[in-house]
């Protein structure tokens, strides 16, 4: 149970306090991982984009250099 000072008013009547509500739900939605280790955007425009392979033992020990890309 909890209770209220009598000194508290039931609303609050200080300043609006919608400019930090709308800070703190934009913080929300940025995921955690990105808050506690955030990437510079230059390193994430530079991110190389991964090739596919082939999976391991699949190789073909036997075909020429020529074939491969």
């Amino acid at each position: 149970m909890t209770s209220t000072p009598e000194n508290l008013p039931e609303t609050p009547d200080g300043p609006d306090l919608g400019a930090l509500r709308d800070e703190i739900d934009d913080l929300q939605k940025i995921p955690t991982e990105e808050l506690v280790n955030p990437a510079p955007a230059i390193v994430e425009e530079n991110e190389p984009t991964p090739k596919p392979t082939d999976a391991i033992g699949s190789e073909d020990w036997n075909k020429p250099e020529s074939d491969e890309v």
